[in-house]
């Protein structure tokens, strides 16, 4: 085994004067003769790249690849050699000054980061020069938003806000509109997603410790809190890659259906939504205006119902607090921790890391969060559907492109499940638009938004499968600005009841308040026999 926990190395040894060759070089210059072959390491038995003993037996597997006295620097135990020209070689081998000045200040904030289950700093770094590089299916590079599109955006907020007016009880939610460029949405929507993503963090930081060998534990002392800086720097590689992708293809602040931009910020994104209008065959216009639709009816809902957001993060955190992790995976993945290829770190984390716990809970809470998910993108869609018809030549086929663009998991709903082990796609986006269309129609935009009062009165999962029979049922009470309406319920239960009409008793009593006493008591017993009918 190792005599340096966690696997790191020792610079090599230099040989004595006389012998032949470098451990590490691939060649010298003038008479310096032969080479070692690469990867070896210079003691007995040591044939594995990296090794500090025999075979190379390292606990945890993970080295450094490109930097000094590390396993699988260049020039060093299985790195490439340098040459008499140039004295670094044999330290960094092919790497340019850039890359060098690249991997050690990504080694400095993976080793000093102290400050939770993710590195939240090296995942905005991540994900800001992936945008700057260019993202996305195109490739595209991001770019500032210009003032026309600025001014572009502010109009279309503008007009989309008066035609929800006579769509939705709900006034404007939003009191500022902008337009980001793919770097701002990233800046803006970081704090969001941390306070999504931190619970399933803190569950991989956990495990990870149960990784280290008890017997190691006593031994590693300090370095478990390189271990823990690992791990965050290991879910912020991950999480910037993840974002910095999802930023070259969200149309809106609340494109995946969370509110994850500031309160009262409307915002959409000029180069995405031209990259998605591209191959539609709709003008220009008419895309943006449709999107901005979507984005303010977001904001109304958002905004007027305070418990809505807390419910839906409620959801995701009790579907993440069921989720397992793979130890097992886990412990090949601390083998590949190399600070040079986040690339690859990303690619090997995204293959089911983690597995939900399928137990009645965790299946309680993935319904729970589906049905909030469809209840609010069907609202959504109703009401944007309403709004837009009548001005908006190609209403149906825009709406159509974002159903299946929703349906079929985008990227937004990939980069969830990568994160969280979660889907967050909205499967009964129709059932739910059909049934707040129809209690649009039995009740008005009034009834229908008045469901939103409270968690307890909007519809079930099982409500889903039939929206009719719970748009005229009595599960579904009519409501008024005040509230339930009384006077229909004691119609519903009345007619429940055998559909007796209330009547007057004969012997009243004189005087009207005596009338009134006495039908008080008739409209009581009715109601108990209409409750002992049921």
């Amino acid at each position: 085994m190792s005599d340096i926990p966690f696997g790191f190395g020792l610079p090599p040894e230099e040989p004595e004067e006389g012998k032949e060759g470098k451990q590490g070089g691939s060649g010298g210059s003038g008479d310096t003769g032969g080479s070692q072959e690469s990867g070896k390491g210079d003691k007995p038995g040591d044939d594995t790249p990296g090794g500090n003993g025999p075979g190379g037996d390292n606990p945890f597997g993970f080295g450094f690849p490109g930097f000094p006295g590390m396993p699988g620097l260049p020039g060093g135990p299985g790195g490439a050699g340098g040459s008499g020209d140039n004295p670094f070689a044999a330290l960094f081998g092919g790497m340019n000054p850039g890359d060098i000045g690249a991997a050690f200040q990504q080694l400095g904030q993976m080793l000093s980061f102290d400050g939770g289950p993710v590195n939240w700093e090296l995942a905005k770094n991540i994900a800001r020069q992936a945008v700057v590089q260019g993202t996305g299916e195109e490739g595209s590079k991001d770019r500032s938003v210009s003032q026309s599109e600025q001014t572009a955006v502010a109009e279309a907020m503008r007009l989309a806000e008066l035609w929800l007016d006579s769509a939705t009880a709900f006034p404007t939610g939003a009191t500022s509109a902008a337009a980001w460029s793919r770097a701002e949405w990233i800046e803006a929507t970081q704090p969001v997603w941390q306070e999504l993503v931190d619970p399933v963090a803190e569950r991989v930081g956990a495990a990870m410790g149960g990784v280290v060998p008890e017997e190691m534990q006593a031994m590693a002392g300090p370095l478990l809190g390189v271990m823990r800086s690992m791990g965050g720097a290991m879910f912020g590689t991950q999480i910037g890659q993840a974002l910095g992708a999802l930023a070259a293809e969200v149309l809106s602040s609340t494109d995946i259906g969370l509110p994850l931009a500031p309160v009262g910020k409307a915002a959409l994104l000029p180069q995405n939504i031209e990259t998605f209008g591209d191959g539609l065959s709709v003008p220009a216009d008419e895309v943006r205006l449709y999107l901005a639709l979507r984005e303010a009816a977001h904001q109304r809902l958002f905004t007027h119902v305070p418990w809505l957001r807390q419910h839906l993060f409620g959801a995701v955190e009790a579907y993440a607090r069921g989720i397992k992790v793979d130890t097992s995976r886990l412990e090949d993945l601390v083998g590949q921790i190399d600070p040079t290829n986040p690339e690859a770190l990303q690619e090997a984390m995204s293959g089911g890391l983690f597995q939900p716990e399928d137990t009645p809970e965790q299946k309680a809470a993935l319904a729970r969060l589906e049905t909030a998910l469809a209840l609010v993108e069907g609202w959504v869609d109703a009401v944007v559907h309403a709004a837009a018809s009548p001005h908006l030549p190609h209403a149906a086929a825009l709406r159509e492109t974002l159903r299946r663009r929703r349906a079929t998991g985008g990227p937004a709903e990939q980069t969830f499940a990568t994160l969280v082990g979660l889907e967050l796609r909205p499967r009964r986006l129709r059932d739910a638009s059909r049934l707040w269309a129809s209690l649009a129609d039995a009740r008005g935009t009034d009834g229908r938004d008045g469901l939103w009062e409270h968690p307890d009165m909007l519809p079930t999962a099982a409500d889903l499968d039939d929206p009719d029979g719970f748009v005229h049922s009595g599960d579904a009470p009519e409501l008024t600005e005040g509230g339930i309406d009384f006077t229909k319920l004691d119609e519903l239960l009345n007619e429940a009841a055998g559909g007796r009409p209330k009547q007057q008793p004969e012997d009243a009593g004189d005087g009207e308040a005596g009338k009134d006493s006495k039908t008080d008591d008739v409209d009581g017993d009715d109601d108990k026999k209409s409750d002992g009918d049921k």
